[in-house]
């Protein structure tokens, strides 16, 4: 089962200052009506279903409000609008349900011009995020020639989420889930996964990954050193895709600057190098849909996680 929950604009609440030209983001924050005009449409999915089935640590559920809350004191640098679209909370264990009312929520915001950002929520919010994407450009009444859309999914995340589906659909089969969709409908699977730690990942997961034709950059690959080549091949991949769908799970981050996540992890990839990765994609003009999950409140400390998610929904939407 899934619900919609009511857009509670009480979460938005931070500092006022005197001076001109001096909001912030608790200041500018509309709750999203009919028609509005289109913006950046911030989506909660309150889903731990995932996790759970995973063995994972849950509590992520709790992730959508506690990144509103550390987003509204951030300042304001946009000259479109964002909206607060509200949450879509899976109940129990009604993953499926959940993830097809985000999906139908997102082509809906889609449809409506607006660049959704979904705030997760465990990492099976990557398959809603994708199938709303996909929805918004299924062939409409006659038009049934339409050419597949170029969809292009960059995942920052320390793990491939590529596991077998068959077995139990979780947070970590998105992926796998995607590519065999994509196969049903005869679209190409273009995967990039950038931050994998080897020591997450079996060696079934990089066979998987190298049959699918993925983009691999693992975690200690991604420094100072070698962050202009990496930015080459994050163009190189966006320059054969038409639409560009981008998911971040904060595992990807250091423990230190992430520990409230559902796997911290011990290496990662710091939020100075992954900042770049972002602006990339931003820059693009392919951005279609981004979401950020695994926000896992109970276990943050000093809020770090939740500050550093804020970030970068902060810096994906600064080009607006």
């Amino acid at each position: 089962m899934a619900s919609d929950t009511p857009i509670d604009m009480a979460l938005w609440q931070g500092r006022t200052d005197p001076e001109p030209d001096s909001d912030r983001w608790h200041q500018r924050i509309q709750p999203l009506a009919n028609n509005a005009a289109p913006g950046c449409a911030l989506l909660g999915f309150e889903s731990d279903a995932g996790v759970a089935r995973n063995q994972g640590r849950t509590g992520a559920a709790e992730g959508p409000n506690a990144l509103r809350r550390a987003l509204a004191p951030l300042a304001w640098h946009r000259t479109a609008p964002a909206y607060d679209a509200g949450n879509v909370r899976c109940v129990d264990d009604g993953l499926e349900a959940a993830q097809q009312t985000l999906a139908d929520r997102l082509t809906s915001l889609l449809t409506a011009g607006h660049l959704p950002i979904v705030l997760g929520g465990g990492h099976e919010v990557a398959y809603a995020s994708w199938l709303g994407l996909a929805q918004s450009f299924m062939p409409k009444g006659s038009d049934s020639k339409t050419a597949p859309p170029r969809i292009g999914i960059i995942n920052l995340d320390a793990h491939f989420d590529l596991r077998d589906p068959a077995h139990i659909r979780s947070s970590g089969t998105p992926f796998a889930q995607i590519a065999d969709k994509c196969q049903e409908w005869d679209w190409l699977f273009r995967y990039a996964c950038l931050g994998v730690s080897r020591a997450a990942n079996t060696r079934a997961l990089f066979t998987r990954a190298d049959a699918l034709g993925t983009l691999v950059r693992e975690d200690r690959e991604i420094d100072a050193l070698r962050l202009d080549s990496i930015v080459r091949d994050v163009q190189r991949f966006i320059a054969k895709c038409d639409h560009i769908y981008l998911t971040i799970d904060l595992d990807v981050l250091p423990a230190a600057e992430a520990p409230g996540v559902s796997a911290p992890a011990a290496r990662g990839v710091s939020l100075a190098l992954i900042e770049p990765l972002v602006e990339v994609v931003r820059d693009s003009g392919k951005l279609r849909l981004a979401d950020l999950a695994e926000l896992n409140p109970s276990l943050d400390i000093d809020s770090r996680t939740a500050r550093a998610a804020a970030r970068l929904v902060h810096l994906l939407t600064l080009n607006e």
